[in-house]
């Protein structure tokens, strides 16, 4: 009998026609640009050729089309981190502040989530607790697509929202605050080894507004990693052995990242959740009264659209964090 070839492993095919995939459709975006630029070039010596000032819009129009899908590209060139063509895995967890923090948590989950069917990007909800009396108190779910982590890690820290609150009824000025943790959905088996007794494993019923990933027993799962104090969850796979799994990959993909970082810094830096959901360690800030304006407080990055902002678009935020890092980083004056 012939040897099993490389090929012939359904995760390593997988991942291999997924990389091909990728790179055609790279390589078809950038034969269109060529064309694109082409056709503009013909455009611009036509209106000059027939002195017709009514061709301009239709050039602009062409050209910030051509911009606009260059500037994408470039941007993903420097998507070149180790996980970075990964899935992603995002965790939001509403602060100090009660209702109003659980109702802007549920703000952000729309964003990301619109954020996410903007780019083709698929979600998938792996744990979700309801606020106490509304909005979401937690949610852990996957954001599934090309390169989602490597958008999506600039998104990682404290979120701050300034509006008159609904829920209120003086009507004033409240700040509210939520921390986003996100990871990389690591797919291939990791060396990493766990101790059975530095773990504390918990059950509970699943819970949330309702859903596919809403079941009435209890197969939910939440393992807590004693010497670091990670917790991951998952509620929304079938059966409390699929959730145990679920979790465990989590878990092991957070201690395989703290394993490869050596100082302290970039440890804090990838478990998101260490630093205090609170004033002075926000990363952005979503401004809706008495001006409304999103500013990211790393890369100066602002907004005066917050509500496009918290309707999914984010491309701008995450471009200039990724042009951010490529240059070193340095936070930028308040």
């Amino acid at each position: 009998m012939e040897a099993p070839g490389f090929w012939d492993d359904p995760e390593i095919s997988n991942r291999k026609m997924k990389e091909l995939k990728n790179l055609k459709d790279t390589v078809d975006t950038m034969r269109g640009l060529e064309s694109q630029y082409g056709d503009i070039k013909d455009l611009i010596e036509m209106s000059y050729e027939e002195e017709d000032a009514e061709m301009a819009a239709e050039i602009r129009s062409e050209l910030d089309s051509f911009v606009s899908v260059f500037e994408a590209i470039r941007i993903s060139t420097l998507l070149s981190g180790e996980y970075d063509k990964d899935n992603a895995i995002l965790k939001l967890n509403a602060g100090a502040g009660g209702t109003e923090s659980c109702d802007w948590c549920s703000m952000l989950y729309r964003m990301y989530t619109r954020w996410a069917e903007r780019k083709g990007f698929s979600i998938e909800v792996l744990d979700y607790l309801d606020g106490d009396e509304a909005g979401i108190k937690s949610v852990t779910f996957q954001v599934n697509g090309e390169n989602a982590y490597g958008y999506l890690k600039s998104e990682k820290g404290v979120h701050r929202l300034v509006r008159i609150s609904p829920f209120n009824a003086q009507g004033k000025r409240q700040t509210s605050f939520v921390s986003l943790d996100v990871m990389p959905d690591i797919e291939e088996d990791m060396d990493v080894d766990i101790n059975e007794d530095d773990l504390r494993i918990d059950t509970y019923r699943s819970s949330g507004a309702g859903g596919q990933h809403i079941n009435k027993t209890s197969s939910a799962i939440r393992i807590t990693h004693l010497p670091t104090g990670i917790v991951v969850q998952c509620q929304n796979e079938r059966s409390q052995f699929q959730n145990k799994d679920k979790a465990m990959q989590m878990l092991k993909a957070k201690l395989y990242l703290l394993k490869k970082e050596e100082n302290a810094e970039k440890l804090s830096d990838i478990r998101g959740e260490v630093k205090e959901i609170g004033w002075g360690n926000q990363i952005r800030s979503y401004v809706l009264q008495p001006y409304t304006m999103v500013k990211d407080h790393r890369t100066g990055e602002e907004s005066g659209n917050a509500d496009a902002v918290l309707d999914g678009a984010l491309d701008s935020f995450i471009n200039a964090y990724l042009k951010w890092i490529s240059i070193g980083g340095k936070m930028a004056e308040e």
